[in-house]
């Protein structure tokens, strides 16, 4: 029954319980074979024929080329002293994807960076994907150094510069600041950033696997640093301006101020001041009115400091000459329906006598009497209504009306300041016409090392016979006698105005103004102080700006060792 059952095997299943062998076999062990000579092969060629493959592959894993930092160009005074300086500072970042996930080393990384390890772990999660983050920027090399020494995997250090204001808010809004990435953003900074910022070089090196540098190859490129700028401000005259003008808006419980100093022979910019300011070194808490500079973007009604350039518009006339007469009675006029008051009934008064006593009755009765555009045309050869090309951003070019269908009530009002607006550095500019002989001198904020540019607005006859009669203004008793100095003479005029808002002239704010030339005899600076919205007392241009002039241009002239050119006791207030 057994044998019966048992089956017998068949050809195929002898077949499949065969060892194996033939041609399979020696199919595939070919096959593992010209894989072999293949690999071999390969591992001959890139190690005795291209060699310089796997150099590059490895050079690729540890050769850099590494920026080389340019220091941004200094900006300094007249006389070389340092008004912005770059200093050498560290920047650490971290590639995310290095890091440790150890949270120890983490905690001691914020530690080191002093911040909160936390904040540190947070950030960390949000860059995760990204091969960069800025940990610190901007460090000394003291404050870097405890980040670098813990050599935490995937921390970097980077060479920067950082930009240093000695001169701090005393000349601000002047020099501007440049952000974390070292570009002006305000002031000359920005006006000249292309000029000032360096050319970053170039130096391939040698690093760990870990990215720390082993040894410098050589260099590619050297940086080039970028150009210095030398203002035309003397850093001695900007700290006492500023100082005296901090003093006036103190005193007078004002909103702020602006003053600006011209040479009187060049028209270089000596100082210039602004209130409030700022701090360029600190920028944590910066009230924004502080980062304008007001003598150049602000344009202002500037009332009666115009007389004078407009009398010269008069006197040039030939209708009008020193001995000329104008009755200002009864003290008030109407035109075009608008009344126009001085501040009692003056009578008859020569063109000196109407600078002396600040008459818009005069101004108005000669400004009528003469073609529409003549004061207008004055104006414009003065500058005004155009912008003074000093370069600097955001500078205001100001406003003069138009000339078409020009009311009289606004060809009168531009012979008293009213209907026009400038700006302190305009005026001063427009002041120097006076001061150098009718040539008025285009103002510079660089320190110039040819010849200043120039236009002669108005004859050398007409300027000293101005000169003279706004002498008269700053005697003692006579209404600019608070801007007297001790042993020089003066020629000056005051002004006041009221405050110009959306809704019109405001009823009790006020800007205080004066505008001088010292010494008269032989002018070698002029200078204009404005006093915003005095709330303490007084707020005539007489009271608050006259003296801040006094102060200034007092220790400008003993500065620039200009002699006295008369007794102190004539001068004496």
């Amino acid at each position: 029954m057994s044998a019966t059952r048992r089956r017998t095997a068949t050809p195929k299943s002898r077949a499949a319980n065969a060892p194996l062998g033939g041609g399979r076999y020696w199919f595939m062990l070919c096959i593992i074979l010209v894989a072999l000579a293949a690999l071999v092969g390969r591992v001959v060629y890139l190690q005795v024929i291209d060699r310089s493959f796997l150099q590059d592959q490895g050079d690729a894993r540890t050769l850099r080329v590494e920026s080389i930092g340019a220091h941004r160009g200094m900006i300094s005074d007249r006389n070389g002293d340092p008004l912005a300086i770059s200093t050498p500072v560290v920047t650490l970042w971290a590639n995310p994807q290095e890091l440790p996930t150890d949270p120890i080393q983490l905690t001691m990384l914020a530690q080191a960076l002093k911040v909160d390890p936390q904040e540190l772990r947070d950030r960390v999660g949000r860059y995760a994907q990204k091969e960069f983050m800025y940990l610190r920027r901007q460090l000394t090399p003291a404050q870097a150094q405890p980040a670098i020494d813990l050599q935490v995997p995937g921390v970097y250090a980077r060479d920067e510069y950082k930009r240093y204001y000695p001169a701090g808010e005393v000349a601000a809004q002047l020099v501007g600041v440049t952000n974390v990435d070292d570009r002006g953003q305000e002031g000359l900074e920005l006006a000249y950033n292309r000029y000032l910022t360096g050319e970053p070089g170039k130096r391939r090196v040698l690093q760990d696997r870990k990215g720390r540098l082993v040894r410098d190859l050589h260099l590619i490129k050297d940086a080039r640093p970028g150009g210095d700028l030398k203002l035309s401000i003397d850093l001695r005259l900007q700290y006492m301006a500023y100082r005296e003008l901090a003093a006036g808006v103190r005193e007078n419980d004002a909103d702020g101020g602006s003053l600006v100093m011209l040479d009187a022979r060049t028209g270089e910019v000596l100082a210039m001041a602004n209130l409030p300011s700022y701090n360029p070194n600190n920028r944590s808490d910066v009230d924004v009115r502080g980062l304008r500079n007001q003598a150049i973007t602000d344009a202002i009604e500037p009332g009666s400091v115009m007389k004078p350039l407009a009398m010269s518009a008069a006197l040039a006339s030939g209708k009008y000459t020193p001995q000329s007469v104008i009755d200002t009675s009864p003290g008030w006029m109407v035109v075009d329906g608008y009344t126009i008051r001085d501040f009692r009934n003056y009578g008859k008064l020569t063109p000196a006598g109407i600078l002396l006593h600040s008459s818009n009755i005069g101004m108005a009765h000669i400004a009528l009497s003469l073609p529409k555009d003549t004061i207008w045309n004055r104006y414009r050869q003065l500058g005004l209504g155009q912008s003074p090309g000093t370069g600097f951003p955001g500078e205001n070019s100001g406003s003069l009306p138009s000339l078409t269908n020009l009311p009289r009530s606004a060809q009168a009002a531009m012979a008293y300041g009213y209907g026009i607006a400038v700006t302190p550095l305009q005026l001063a500019s427009a002041y120097t016409a006076i001061a150098n002989d009718g040539k008025r001198l285009h103002p510079s904020l660089l320190k110039l090392s040819g010849e200043p540019e120039s236009d002669q607005v108005m004859a050398p006859k007409v300027a000293h016979e101005l000169l003279q009669m706004m002498e008269q203004i700053v005697k003692p008793n006579a209404g600019g006698h608070l801007a007297m100095v001790p042993g020089y003479q003066i020629a000056g005029k005051t002004g006041t105005v009221r405050k110009v808002t959306s809704t019109g002239y405001q009823k009790t704010a006020y800007r205080g103004l004066f505008a001088g030339i010292a010494p008269a005899n032989n002018p070698r600076i002029v200078t204009v102080v404005m006093i915003d919205n005095p709330k303490k007392g007084d707020y005539y241009g007489g009271l608050v700006a006259a003296p801040v002039f006094s102060r200034v241009v007092g220790s400008a002239l003993r500065l620039l060792d200009v002699p006295p050119d008369q007794p102190e006791e004539e001068t004496a207030p």
